[in-house]
């Protein structure tokens, strides 16, 4: 059964759909069976990963509103071991048309209930909000991974989404967990960086991954080629620490493979 992992922050530009997106394909090149499920009304991670949106004819819409069959939907990518269940801009109709459904909290649970004995790893990308379609998301999860940029606005509206988490754990999935807060867009360079890494260290202390996610070139640029940075190019600074955020998830879950165990030690 696989390890679901949600991407949220309502605070946009915090490398949530980059971070969706390359650490799928990690897990993925690690020969780790991964679905990344775009659940996001403006379809980056759908159309970042090489497929335009337009001219995708079922999507998590559809399996969410009108009961199709997941395996309709999901597309299989170039990367080997990754699959992607797409988004469409009518996604954004979907939380008016969700209001009045019996159990509308758990709707993307039912489609995930379908498929999750496929893959090892099933990764989303939430929307920049804490609307109904990111609240199924979190009752669907076994995690979440809060993504947060180095920059100076660091922390605000981090307490409204933990308190969403928590809101979440008590009343629709008591058994979801906080996988880790993850430090992105680090600029070696700036001390404001380094302030900020010191700063979310000390008031989170545990639950912040050891792997940084540094600014890169190349990071920025694969989408535009519709590949994650590893496809993109796997030497830069990008493919290298997206690469050991997985490593970190897979150990921390102790799901390490006899021939992952060498390379991990080595890294």
């Amino acid at each position: 059964m696989s390890k679901i992992i949600a991407l949220a922050n309502q605070k946009g530009g915090v490398g949530k759909t980059t971070s969706s997106i390359n650490l799928a394909a990690s897990l993925a090149v690690l020969e780790y069976r991964t679905l990344l499920v775009d659940a996001d009304p403006q379809a980056n991670a759908t159309s970042g990963i090489g497929f335009d949106p337009r001219n995708i004819k079922n999507s998590i819409y559809e399996c969410i509103i009108n009961q199709v069959d997941p395996h309709d939907a999901i597309i299989k990518t170039d990367t080997p071991n990754l699959d992607l269940l797409p988004a469409h801009i009518d996604l954004v109709g979907a939380e008016i048309e969700m209001i009045n459904l019996e159990s509308r909290e758990y709707k993307m649970q039912e489609v995930f209930n379908k498929i999750r004995d496929e893959y090892d790893f099933i990764i989303i990308d939430c929307s920049p909000s804490l609307g109904l379609i990111t609240i199924n998301a979190l009752t669907a999860a076994d995690s979440v991974i809060i993504p947060v940029q180095c920059e100076y606005f660091a922390l605000e509206g981090l307490g409204k989404l933990l308190n969403t988490v928590k809101i979440v754990q008590n009343r629709l999935n008591p058994d979801l967990e906080i996988e880790g807060i993850l430090l992105t867009m680090y600029d070696v360079r700036l001390r404001l960086s380094n302030q900020v890494v010191e700063e979310v260290r000390t008031h989170f202390e545990d639950m912040v991954f050891d792997t940084i996610i540094q600014r890169n070139t190349r990071l920025s640029e694969a989408p535009s080629f519709g590949v994650s940075v590893i496809m993109h190019d796997a030497t830069c600074k990008g493919a290298i620490n997206y690469l050991n955020l997985a490593r970190e998830i897979i150990r921390k879950n102790g799901l390490v493979k006899d021939e992952l165990k060498a390379t991990t030690e080595t890294v």
